[in-house]
């Protein structure tokens, strides 16, 4: 305070010799001047060392983020999509043309098919080739999207189980459809994970204790729910082996990974008895305590014939049904479709294409699975002519859908007419921010669609895809879809041309 106090002191000197001067000048003007100035260089020198005793004075507020670099909220409570009115004007036709026809120029080769909607009355707005089927890449899982929560419903989840196996000393993991497991305990607030194995593990040695079990447990696998080959014969052995999708059973790991970090590579050929074998390592370190041991091989339960009924197993006490040891179930239908359409997962959108044929009584087959799809958009009024289908992950080049049906799909997520659809908003990527669109909108071009542009991905050798929606800055809820094929493999140009396209119509009057 030496400093603080010396200023002061000064003041007060200063103070004296004005009064003293006006009194009868009892002091000679040279101490006058002198105490003058000590007091023009005091006052700057006590601003100067103040801050360093009250603190730093408080930076000035931020200004506010434009609307389009904020972290949306859950997409299915912004207002204006739920669901959107008819307030805002609609963008003129052919101010909409004026904007994306030069935007939508291929790359080295290739050509591009468009549609823009306006979502709330589905007047097409823009409409290059868009009743033209194309190859739609992973814009496909939109339409196992729409399958899956019209049919299993939002809330629906699948079990897997732990029964009694069909001799004593066996137990039989049984796989419900749940390919989202994790090795450990169930994780309640993830959706990968969200049914552990180890939580599982857990509840069978309990019951087994209970049931005053002892030596040796041998686990067995129940797959059976899926049926036909676990590839599918359309795609290309090298999306395989580069860990694109993996032979679907109808239960897996990590979404049939190794690692749910490391999306890419080798993958397990045999995702069913991966989790199996997880599972009796889990069996074998909770039953230590216990005095259980867990033989090391784990097998398949024997199958029946075709003709020939399953063999026999224990009954519970007024059922026949096997004695369940344990169950855990998974995140919602939900909860998987966003995850599927975030991360745009080949594998998770297989087993939910199998599982709807199932809950509609098709076979869990890849057939099944892609006439289940193709039921429900028929009957939801979304199926356009000649549309062919060959799996619902859309890594199979010989699929063929127009654009126009992506952007009626998309207007009947965003509508509100079937509250089950809205379930799938929160999966649309967003631009900039989330899933498989997060490192994107990030140049001039397109950064001002950045936190706008909600759309579904597709990328394959010789193919782009956008679909989605987005709302201009008039406030109009907008639906579209872009397709390239014959694409320059490559050409960082393609993938451009979709993004300053969405980020044209989320800037856009256009009247």
């Amino acid at each position: 305070m030496t400093k603080t106090r010396s200023t002061d002191q000064g003041l007060g000197r200063a103070r004296q010799a004005a009064g003293n001067g006006s009194g009868g000048m009892r002091r000679p003007w040279p101490l006058v001047l002198l105490s003058a100035l000590l007091v023009a260089l005091a006052v700057p020198a006590a601003l100067l060392v103040a801050p360093g005793f009250l603190g730093p004075e408080p930076p000035a507020p931020a200004p506010p983020a434009p609307a389009w670099q904020q972290v949306p909220t859950a997409l299915s409570t912004v207002p204006g999509l739920a669901p959107p009115d008819g307030s805002a004007p609609v963008p003129l036709p052919s101010a909409v043309s004026a904007q994306l026809e030069p935007l939508l120029t291929a790359d080295g080769g290739g050509t591009f098919t468009a549609v823009v909607q306006d979502a709330l009355t589905g007047q097409v707005l823009f409409d290059r080739g868009g009743s033209e089927g194309r190859v739609p890449a992973s814009n496909m899982k939109l339409l196992a999207a729409v399958a899956a929560l019209r049919v299993l419903g939002p809330e629906h989840t699948f079990a897997t189980r732990v029964v009694a196996g069909p001799a004593p000393g066996q137990v039989v993991l049984v796989g419900g459809g749940d390919v989202l497991l994790g090795p450990g305990g169930s994780k309640k607030d993830q959706v990968m994970g969200h049914a552990g194995l180890a939580t599982l593990a857990a509840q069978a040695v309990e019951a087994l204790q209970t049931g005053g079990a002892t030596g040796e447990i041998k686990v067995l696998v129940d797959d059976s729910l899926f049926s036909g080959p676990a590839l599918n014969p359309a795609w290309e052995p090298g999306d395989v082996a580069a860990g694109e999708v993996a032979p679907v059973y109808s239960m897996a790991l990590n979404s049939a990974r190794y690692d749910p970090a490391v999306t890419t590579g080798p993958r397990p050929q045999d995702a069913a008895m991966t989790a199996a074998e997880e599972f009796a390592a889990g069996l074998r370190s909770a039953g230590a305590a216990a005095g259980l041991t867990v033989a090391a091989a784990v097998e398949r339960l024997p199958q029946p014939a075709a003709g020939t009924t399953a063999p026999a197993r224990p009954e519970g006490e007024g059922t026949s049904q096997p004695v369940v040891l344990g169950e855990v179930q998974s995140a919602t239908v939900a909860e998987q479709v966003n995850l599927m359409l975030q991360d745009s997962d080949n594998y998770l959108a297989e087993a939910l294409g199998r599982l709807t044929a199932l809950a509609d009584g098709l076979p869990g087959s890849y057939d099944g699975a892609t006439a289940a799809v193709g039921a429900q958009l028929a009957a939801a009024g979304l199926a356009a002519e000649g549309m062919k289908l060959v799996d619902v992950c859309g890594l199979a080049m010989g699929n063929q859908v127009p654009a126009r049906q992506f952007s009626e799909v998309v207007r009947a997520i965003t509508s509100g007419t079937d509250t089950r659809l809205r379930s799938a908003l929160d999966g649309f990527p967003v631009a900039g921010l989330s899933g498989t669109l997060d490192t994107r909108y990030g140049d001039a071009a397109t950064a001002r669609g950045a936190g706008l542009v909600r759309a579904k991905t597709g990328t394959l050798n010789t193919v782009l895809a956008l679909s989605g929606y987005v709302v201009d800055a008039d406030g109009r809820l907008l639906a579209f879809s872009f397709i390239g094929n014959g694409l320059t493999p490559g050409a960082a140009g393609n993938k451009e041309a979709l993004d300053r396209a969405a980020t044209a119509l989320a800037a856009c009057g256009c009247r």
